[in-house]
Parts: C-alpha cells; structure tokens; sequence
C-alpha cells in the first residue's frame, strides 16, 4: 500500500507544498492519478523531484526549455525551479521530492531513462513513510536511487527555449504547429529579422541550428500521439515529415530503436 502521500484526486499547490515542506525526512513520495489533459500551472518546491509516471505521458516545461516523458522514462527537476505538468493522457503520477541537501544531486532538469532496477526503487519508496528513508533500509534504499540516477544515461528528449522574443515566438508557432514547414527566409519576414541572424541566434541561445529544432520538436510532438497507440503513418503526417519511413529514420537516429519497438517496452506497475 502506498503512503499516505497517495491521492485519488490532485491536492491544490498549496496544500501539496506544505506536505512537501513539513516532510520529516529526505524523501517525500506523493502518488497521484491526474485526468487527461490536467494542466499543473507554473510553480516550484523547495525540494528536488523526480517525477516518474508508470501510465500516461507528460510534457513538463520549465522556462529555459521542453521534455517530454513517456512511462519509461523520469524527468529530474531541481528545487526551486520553475516548471509546469501537463497530462497528454490520464497519467499514473508517483513522485519522489528530495532534499536538496542530500550529496551529489544533478543540478539540472534532465530525462533519465527508467532501468528495472530504477523503477522498483522508486516504486518501493513509495511505499515508505519520509521518516523512514533517514536511516537503515530506506536510507541504503535512496543512496541505491541516487547512484542509479547517476549511472543512468541522459536522453535526447530536451527541446531548448531561446530568450530572443523573435525566436520565442517562432518556437511557439512550431510547438502548435509541427509540420510547419517555413524555412528561416519565412519566417523572418514575419518577426522582421534576416535569416541569417535567426540562424546565429537560434545556434547561440539553443545550442541547436534551426533545423535540428525543428526536427527534434517534431519528435516529441509525436511521442503523446504514438503513446496513444495512433498509427505511424498518421503521426509522421501530423509532425510534417514526407513519409513514414523518413520519421522512422529520425525517430530511430534519435532514440536508438523504431516507434513501435519503443512504445512496445514494459512499462512497470504501481
């Protein structure tokens, strides 16, 4: 049985902060089932999150970019930054809040992928009380978590914010609009800016070049579609490549393995 951090129904921001906050020991587990669609608003804890969902997938946003989080995958959020969770479908929350101040946390938000071994810790920390995880068995238990985390490799489902409010806004449009397919000559007649200095400030602020964002915010765009089982064909069509097998390609480049193999993966219980 989970603890009694466990809710059939989301507890309000302020009400899950404080539970997170009065927490007697370094680990807070919550459980929650969210609706499809739930949108957390933009907020922050004081406390690190590991945010693991065994059922559903989510888009998590934080102001310096995108992840998107199918079940086999954990998204890692330092404390006291600012981000958001939205349910693309009904999603089977369990999230483990930690304190900062245990040794050797990741610094920044990133995509972990959920090893068997990953999976069952969290999973039987959740079962734990907080006070129980300072000492002992549930001590040795996140000491286990936090090695995993850190052997564990990080995954290539991070679409980088820019700060320029032209580029902002030209990433927004894609995000709504994945098969758009304007190049940099286009869009800079829109936000009135040459080309050229799109494509060195897109380099600059997202590590990236124009494309290659583009490219990758089609792939997470496509991941919710694919997880709700909708056809490959259909998707590739959605996220604006020419064909099936021109997305499969990417898809696999990207994530080492084709649409079907990796949404065909267990994704554990609880």
């Amino acid at each position: 049985m989970l603890h009694t951090l466990a809710h059939s129904l989301p507890l309000s921001r302020e009400a899950l902060q404080r539970r997170i906050e009065s927490a007697p020991g370094p680990v807070q587990p919550y459980a929650c089932d969210y609706p499809a669609g739930w949108d957390t608003g933009r907020h922050h804890h004081l406390r690190t999150q590991l945010v693991f969902a065994t059922r559903g997938v989510m888009t998590v946003s934080t102001p310096t970019g995108w992840w998107v989080v199918p079940p086999q995958l954990a998204v890692w959020i330092p404390a006291r930054l600012e981000h958001a969770l939205l349910m693309h479908r009904a999603v089977k929350l369990r999230t483990l809040y930690l304190d900062e101040r245990l040794p050797g946390l990741p610094t920044q938000p990133r995509v972990v992928n959920v090893s068997p071994l990953l999976r069952e810790l969290i999973l039987r920390l959740m079962e734990l009380p907080a006070e129980a995880t300072a000492h002992g068995a549930g001590a040795r238990l996140v000491a286990v978590l936090l090695d995993e985390l850190h052997e564990g490799p990080t995954l290539p489902l991070h679409l980088p914010e820019p700060d320029d409010p032209a580029l902002r806004r030209i990433c927004a449009a894609l995000r709504d609009d994945p098969a758009n397919r304007d190049d940099l000559a286009t869009w800079g007649r829109t936000v009135g800016a040459s080309s050229r200095t799109l494509a060195r400030r897109f380099q600059a602020q997202t590590g990236m070049g124009f494309a290659a964002w583009r490219q990758q915010a089609r792939l997470l765009a496509a991941l919710p579609m694919l997880a709700e089982g909708r056809p490959v064909t259909a998707v590739s069509q959605e996220v604006g490549y020419e064909s099936p097998s021109a997305f499969i390609a990417a898809f696999r480049r990207s994530l080492g393995v084709s649409p079907g193999r990796y949404f065909s993966r267990p994704a554990g219980g609880g």
